[in-house]
């Protein structure tokens, strides 16, 4: 796979409560208090020191105590969904390369949403993980900067973020659906619907969308026909709604192309119960390649990301860093493959 390499810069200082202290102007022992929410500790202090936890990115180590050395024997990853298959491949690739290293997973989910995912990490790094793999690389402002100062392997997946915490192991969501429009307008395809989520929630379904406008437009096809249509993830039932939506407003779309392939597979059924032929009367592609797409009826054009490629690699990643086995890098990028695979539905 094509790799970026940059020269690794010096190890940050992971925060201690002590620097909390000094930026609070309080001792330890009140930081150590106001973070057990001690009721000795006035309200106007406590904000201060938490304005200085917040700014510092330092997170309570509650492993201290207990431990007589940095190795706790587990790496942490958090996905956006447990019931996703892609995701749970993410994961199995992830468990199945840790296997025989000694080191054991801690999986957390965040259903979509930055806020979840801060508390997760916060929670994790509390516990002193070897590492942790994230899903994208959007992250809030907090959790960024705990992630900085944790001193700890980071490796996001399933993007290319454009400023890297650490280590990426992932591909470029737009540019795989760009490649799927293309793939199609060969095809003779002129007239493009797609079908996405109504919040920017799913960065990943964003950067498709994107994706589809980008090339629609390079290639010089009549605008793209944009439906927005429930909360991310969208599901099988509201992938069947919007291309009824679709239709409706434009009744001679050639091809829908979804933002995963449940919400395609919702399409393709909700096409069929109405008596419109696929892909005769409207062709249909989704993303993902999850394991329905090749036994629905017809079978579903999509796009392979090798789901559980990305989750091993990302934890060969890991190993490699916790080992210090790489070579003094940082941020280095690993693009992992996608590929258009097409099949009856378009």
């Amino acid at each position: 796979m094509p790799k970026e390499l940059n020269a690794k810069s010096p190890e940050n200082q992971v925060p201690t409560m002590l620097d909390v202290a000094r930026r609070a102007g309080v001792s330890a022992m009140t930081v150590s208090r106001a973070l057990k929410k001690d009721g000795r500790v006035s309200d106007a202090t406590r904000e201060r020191i938490l304005a200085a936890v917040n700014e510092l990115g330092y997170v309570l180590d509650q492993s201290a105590g207990s431990l007589s050395s940095r190795k706790t024997g587990f790496v942490a990853a958090i996905i956006p969904s447990i019931n996703n298959s892609n995701f749970a491949d993410t994961a199995r690739g992830i468990t199945d390369e840790l296997e025989n290293t000694g080191l054991q997973l801690l999986l957390g989910y965040t259903d979509y949403t930055a806020e979840k995912e801060e508390k997760l990490i916060e929670a994790m790094l509390r516990r002193r993980p070897e590492g942790i793999i994230l899903t994208g690389g959007t992250h809030t402002d907090h959790a960024r900067r705990m992630l900085e100062s944790a001193g700890i392997p980071v490796v996001e997946t399933w993007e290319l973020p454009p400023k890297p915490i650490d280590q990426v192991v992932g591909f470029s969501n737009e540019e795989a659906m760009a490649l799927l429009v293309r793939t199609l307008a060969r095809k003779g395809y002129r007239k493009f619907g797609y079908i996405g989520g109504t919040t920017s929630r799913d960065t990943r379904g964003s950067q498709r969308r994107a994706g589809f406008v980008k090339a629609i437009e390079e290639l010089g096809l009549p605008p793209g026909r944009l439906v927005s249509f429930g909360v991310p993830p969208i599901s099988i039932e509201q992938g069947g709604q919007a291309v009824v939506g679709m239709l409706e407003r434009w009744p001679d779309t050639e091809v829908a192309l979804c933002v995963s392939d449940l919400s395609a597979f919702g399409a393709v059924m909700e096409c069929k119960r109405r008596g419109i032929r696929i892909p005769q009367d409207i062709a249909i592609a989704g993303f993902g390649d999850f394991e329905i797409a090749a036994y629905c009826h017809p079978t579903l054009t999509t796009v392979n990301v090798d789901c559980y490629g990305i989750g091993k690699q990302a934890a060969r990643k890991l190993i490699q860093s916790i080992k210090g086995e790489d070579n003094g890098l940082s941020q280095e990028i690993i693009l992992t493959s996608y590929r258009v695979v097409e099949r009856e539905s378009a």
